[in-house]
């Protein structure tokens, strides 16, 4: 049997290698998984992603499953009980900003624009192949998404946590050349 070969920032811990093969970089287009997502990456400004992707299952548990209505409706006292929360990264400014988001996502929807289409639209509807031997940290597009984001009322978008969402959401796909998922 041969050894698959990946990605190298996957290769340190089972639970990125799972991460790497079964989900990052998997064109997601429903516009609820899309905005879970840039949350978590949101939620990552500063951190491992190894960190979020460990608390992935806090962050559904705290915030509602992450279904916009119920999380857009959080007040004060959800902030507070979310500072508590050790299943989550506890920043208030990333709590805040989930919350605002929520509220941002359900206001695109209001206006008649689906998330979805918003950010699958802004990379021309397919992925946008990478050429696999290096791997910015950001570019021309995740700044202009970051700032249509921002216009929104999206809060921790900016063009690298962008970039890093656009890679894991399938936008992009940056798989190393001889990774077995490129």
């Amino acid at each position: 049997m041969t050894e698959r070969h990946r990605c190298r920032w996957c290769e340190s811990d089972p639970l990125l290698r799972a991460y790497h093969d079964g989900e990052w970089g998997v064109p997601e287009r429903d516009s609820r998984a899309l905005w879970e997502l840039l949350n978590l990456e949101g939620a990552q400004a500063g951190l491992a992603w190894i960190t979020v992707l460990r608390k992935r299952e806090g962050y559904r548990r705290a915030f509602a499953g992450f279904d916009p209505e119920k999380v857009a409706a959080f007040g004060p006292a959800d902030v507070e009980r979310l500072m508590g929360d050790a299943g989550i990264i506890r920043a208030r400014a990333k709590i805040e900003a989930t919350i605002g988001n929520a509220r941002a996502y359900l206001a695109m929807q209001a206006a008649g624009e689906d998330f979805s289409d918003f950010a699958w639209d802004m990379v021309g509807g397919g992925t946008i192949q990478g050429d696999g031997a290096t791997v910015p940290a950001k570019t021309e597009l995740s700044e202009r998404m970051s700032k249509a984001l921002k216009k929104r009322g999206f809060k921790f978008v900016g063009p690298v946590i962008v970039y890093s969402w656009m890679q894991a959401a399938g936008m992009v796909n940056d798989h190393a050349r001889d990774c077995f998922r490129r």
